[in-house]
């Protein structure tokens, strides 16, 4: 089958087309690389195609003859959303728009769209359950309530299959670090192996449900190959709760020191704490059992050596 996966490039994206491709699709990537880059591709048999999600015709002439759309593209960060939040909003709601347009003329396939742990916001509920009312902090937050809530009301309106996973602090190789909207693993990770403080905003108490991208990447793969939707948005994580200090005590201990941290104040827009209900998620793919944090992390740290 061909499967087009926008944001290819990106460190998700890139995951999830080895996957597919060991699956035995044909996969091409569509990334503009605003944020992806082809280095995440080298020797990867995938097709390429440098395009806007923003660009109706090149999404026309990209996904004509795929069977399914993974659409990953985005422009991620909530402190980017601060920082723009028009930006953030051309991307992640009217690209998406973009894309289910480009679906429909397609005559279809089936459409994965990657929403965000982000849109709890301020509700306290815990575990956050699919059924929690949305209350985004951040422009971001909105922009990937958009994305998945575009996605349903297509799958309503007009007949297609829709799979809205809503991501949590996904982790893993190819993940980029040394910028001002670095990911906390990478940030972590890369400040350690450096012998640098670790950059910590706020108490370090703050909770998240990580979840090695090879999980995610399974789960993708596994709903492309059975066609799976839900009329419903489905919580990729499962259901861990680890504070960052938590995480650097960890990392510390894979590296085989104590690590000191250089604290900060709290980021706005950010939520204090996250963790999933597994439940939907569980039901539609039972076979999938999740990398554990520990390993996930090991394979974090060999990743960066071995790419240093």
């Amino acid at each position: 089958m061909k499967v087009v996966v926008t944001g290819g490039a990106g460190f998700i994206g890139a995951n999830v087309c080895r996957t597919l491709l060991a699956a035995g699709h044909e996969v091409v990537a569509f990334d503009d690389l605003s944020t992806g880059r082809t280095e995440n591709l080298v020797s990867v048999d995938v097709s390429f195609v440098e395009g806007s999600i923003l660009d109706p015709e090149a999404l026309d002439a990209t996904l004509a003859g795929a069977g399914s759309v993974v659409h990953l593209a985005a422009r991620p960060s909530v402190p980017r959303s601060l920082a723009d939040p028009r930006a953030s909003h051309r991307v992640n709601a009217t690209g998406t728009m973009e894309v289910l347009e480009a679906v429909r003329r397609a005559g279809g396939p089936q459409v994965i769209v990657a929403s965000s742990s982000s849109v709890y916001g301020s509700n306290p509920g815990m575990p956050k359950t699919e059924d929690l009312v949305p209350m985004p902090m951040s422009p971001y937050a909105a922009s990937k309530l958009a994305t998945e809530s575009y996605a349903l009301a297509h799958a309503a309106a007009f007949g297609l299959d829709v799979l809205a996973f809503r991501f949590f602090n996904v982790f893993g190789p190819l993940q980029p670090a040394g910028h001002a909207y670095a990911a906390v693993v990478p940030a972590f990770v890369d400040a350690a192996l450096a012998g640098r403080p670790l950059p910590l905003q706020g108490d370090g108490r703050q909770t998240r449900d990580f979840t090695f991208v090879a999980t995610v990447a399974e789960v993708i793969a596994s709903a492309v190959e059975r066609r799976v939707a839900s009329e419903r948005p489905v919580n990729l994580a499962y259901g861990s709760r680890v504070s960052l200090l938590e995480l650097a005590e960890l990392l510390g201990k894979l590296l085989g020191r104590e690590l000191e941290f250089d604290f900060g104040p709290a980021r706005t827009g950010d939520v204090r704490d996250t963790q999933a209900d597994q439940s939907r998620l569980r039901s539609l793919f039972p076979d999938v059992e999740p990398v554990d944090l520990e390993t996930g992390l090991r394979a974090t740290i060999d990743w960066f050596r071995a790419t240093a």
